[in-house]
Formats: C-alpha cells, structure tokens, sequence
C-alpha cells in the first residue's frame, strides 16, 4: 500500500470535488461501491469487512498522529530557543545599562550618516546577512552598537547617534534563529526566513527593489547544498522560468500528466464536463 501512497490523489481530487457534503458523502459512494460492485460486505467471515477498515484507518491514523507529534515537539523546541535568545538579550541590554556611550567627533558623526550606502546584504533561499560597516576611529564594542531585531523589523545603529537602519524587513524572519556579531569594526546579522521558497527583492521595505529574476546561484554554491536543498533550488529556478514563459510549473505538467493518463486508460468516461485545477 506504501507503494501506491498519492498514485489516484489526483483522480480522488476530482471526485472530491463533485461531493459537497465532504469527507462523509464521500465515504458512503466508497461504501456504496463496495456494496453493488463486489463482495466486500458478505464474502468473507462475519465481521471481516469491519476489522479490515479499521485496522486500515487505524494505521492511517497512526501516520497522521505521529506528523502531528514531530509539528508538535518541533514547535516546542523553536519556543524554548526562542526563550533562550530573549534570555541572553535581557542579560545584555542590562549589561548595556551601565556602559559609557563613545563620544564621535563631528566628522565621523557626518560620515556615520552616510553608512546606509555603504550596507551590503547576500541572501539565499533559506537565509539573508548583512553587514553594516562603521567608519570609526576605534573598535567596535557590542556596548557600542544598537542590534534590536524582530519578527519584520530591524533596528542596527551606533548607540547615542541615529540608526543606520530602522525599518520593516521586507518578509518575516526566524528571530530564534536570528543573530548577530561584529567584524572589523562591521555588524554582522545573519537572520532566517520564514517563507524559504521566495528571493528578497530588499532588505526593509523602504529601500528600492531589486530584480529578483536576475538572481541566479552560482553552481558552485548549488553544490555545497545537500541533496534535498539542492533538488529545491533547482526545481524553483526552473518553475520560476517556466512562469516567466508562460509555461506550466513542474507540479502542474505532473498533475497533466497524470490526468492524461487516467482519461487515456478510461476512454469510457466522458471529462467534457469536468473541471480540473
């Protein structure tokens, strides 16, 4: 049965489609095919039949539970990560407290205004960092720099001046997955996203946008990614191309094909009427 998991999801989409009381009208046509096509109910020994469906919905059941456990446990252990990111930041705004704020001359305050040209950010599918240099004639201290990042805002600047950015992220990001450091008198953020299936076309929603269609991974990045990852990336910058030529993605030229398939195999049965998504 493992081997046929989703073959006929199609062909059940359809019928599903043409049964407006749900799962339980559903059922009862299986019910009643059963019933005038075979033997199912009186073939066999007293209860048989009974037995049979339940040990069949019980293991289904058993599958549909044990995702819920794993979304369960996951949910759970991206809470307590987050718990421990808000512990470690309250530990750190109250060690900020009691520092000194450095004192800029007026140059470097002129010039600290300058340093949202100078940010520069990379991104992949799955994650996004930024590098926000200062041009300071001393080095960077975490007490010297405000970090303050959110589920769709980012805040980085150098404490006492105006923020360097402080805006809405274009998408919404991971904060327990979320961190930041500094190098070379830089800050460094490396945040996660949450919808991994799309490019960033800014960093806050304010900046100018970007021409996603022109990113394109180099192959020798494609090839660090594990084999999963990888199938991932490939398969959306193929989809991605498809959509731009009007052409239909990989889901929707398999679903076609599997359809073509049915209607070949069952001439008998008359699609004119049917409609299929």
């Amino acid at each position: 049965m493992a081997e046929a998991e989703g073959k006929f999801d199609s062909v059940l989409f359809a019928m599903a489609e043409q049964h407006s009381g749900g799962v339980p009208e559903m059922l009862a046509t299986f019910a009643g095919f059963l019933n005038r096509k075979t033997d199912f109910f009186v073939g066999g020994e007293e209860g048989e039949w009974e037995k049979l469906v339940l040990q069949i919905f019980r293991q289904e059941a058993a599958k549909a539970q044990e995702v819920a456990r794993k979304k369960r446990e996951q949910r759970e252990a991206e809470e307590r990560r987050r718990q421990e990111v808000l512990r470690k930041k309250r530990e750190e705004e109250e060690q900020s407290k009691s520092a000194t704020i450095t004192e800029l001359t007026e140059e470097e305050a002129e010039q600290l205004q300058k340093e949202l040209d100078a940010k520069n950010w990379t991104q992949t599918l799955q994650e996004l960092e930024l590098r926000v240099p200062f041009d300071v004639k001393f080095t960077l201290k975490a007490k010297d720099v405000v970090v303050n990042i959110q589920r769709k805002h980012l805040k980085v600047g150098l404490k006492g001046h105006p923020a360097i950015i402080d805006g809405e992220l274009c998408s919404e990001i991971k904060i327990e997955d979320s961190l930041w450091h500094l190098e070379k008198n830089a800050v460094v953020v490396t945040v996660e996203k949450i919808n991994q299936m799309n490019w960033w076309d800014r960093l806050v929603t304010t900046d100018p946008p970007i021409n996603t269609r022109k990113i394109n991974p180099e192959s020798s990045k494609l090839s660090d990614l594990d084999g999963s990852t990888r199938s991932m990336v490939e398969k959306m910058m193929y989809d991605q191309r498809q959509k731009e030529m009007g052409l239909p993605t990989s889901d929707e030229q398999k679903k076609q094909d599997m359809l073509k398939k049915f209607m070949e195999q069952h001439p008998e049965m008359d699609f004119s009427k049917c409609k299929f998504t």
